[in-house]
């Protein structure tokens, strides 16, 4: 059954942030939360940092970087449960790692949502698209009409390879998870769509179907074992209309798969407030 979980906000609540939504900014306070003692990352008067490695793979004869980090501690039998997290068009993945709060496009958020990963046990992978993460992905690039033929596919082989390899830590090639932004959101769907049984749930924040592209979206067959799925979204988004996730969010449900729907009314095309605590619950969830 499709699940939806309604934002309620004060009138006061409300104009403040219907403010920042005009001016394409978001408010989360004058100062980042203090991150806990036993956190991976810290925070300053303005920013949060979560500190992480670089790996650069190559597949199909491009090299691709790819940032990573997981949790403090030992891990459990088996290594750490994985997310990869796919980055928006143009936003480099490095950016995934810090931020502040009065960065654009919910910013802030996405870098909590890795804190609040690692912080519960998930080891966090951010790569790159093409040309050190400065454009988009090819999940529904019409350049490349088979995605099977792509770079970004000879790269998802050759992460599958590394993770079972130890190349990013004491990690669980069999427990992954996925999440993303826009581009990085449509590519959150190719997992499922491409990948069939290697992902346990899926996030995906102001996107759709893995072919679609903005307000052009038809959705796809839906794989029987496709991930559970939260769907995150800003009711206002200019790029991604809200309709298109609905409509994915709706085949999931006639076809029997779970989904919780995360709408947030004031937010244009970002990263929703709400995004930090939904994405970690959801993948706790289905981390077994």
């Amino acid at each position: 059954m499709l699940g939806t979980r309604p934002i309620q906000r004060s009138r006061a609540a409300t104009a403040v942030a219907a403010i920042a939504v005009l001016l394409g900014t978001t408010l989360v306070g004058c100062s980042p939360t203090p991150a806990p003692p036993s956190s991976r990352c810290s925070t300053d008067a303005l920013v949060l940092t979560c500190p992480h490695n670089s790996t650069t793979l190559v597949a199909a004869g491009e090299a691709r970087v790819v940032h990573w980090q997981v949790p403090r501690g030992t891990p459990p039998t088996g290594g750490w449960p994985v997310t990869i997290m796919f980055q928006g068009t143009l936003a480099t993945a490095a950016l995934s790692w810090t931020a502040s709060p009065l960065e654009p496009f919910g910013a802030y958020y996405q870098t909590q949502v890795v804190q609040g990963l690692l912080d519960n046990g998930f080891a966090v992978l951010t790569p790159e698209t093409h040309l050190a993460g400065l454009t988009f992905w090819d999940t529904n690039n019409p350049l490349v009409p088979d995605y099977y033929q792509s770079n970004d596919h000879a790269l998802m082989l050759t992460i599958f390879d590394r993770l079972a390899d130890g190349t990013f830590g004491a990690v669980n090639p069999t427990r992954l998870f996925a999440t993303g932004i826009s581009s990085g959101g449509y590519m959150t769907s190719r997992m499922a769509v491409s990948y069939p049984g290697r992902f346990k749930a899926l996030a995906i924040q102001s996107a759709s179907y893995a072919t679609c592209a903005g307000p052009l979206c038809s959705i796809g067959p839906i794989p029987t074992d496709h991930p559970p799925t939260l769907f995150l979204h800003g009711n206002l988004d200019p790029v991604v209309p809200v309709g298109t996730m609905w409509a994915y969010a709706g085949a999931l449900n006639a076809a029997g798969r779970p989904t919780l729907v995360v709408v947030d009314p004031l937010s244009l095309h970002r990263w929703i407030p709400q995004a930090p605590g939904e994405v970690v619950n959801w993948f706790r969830t289905y981390n077994s």
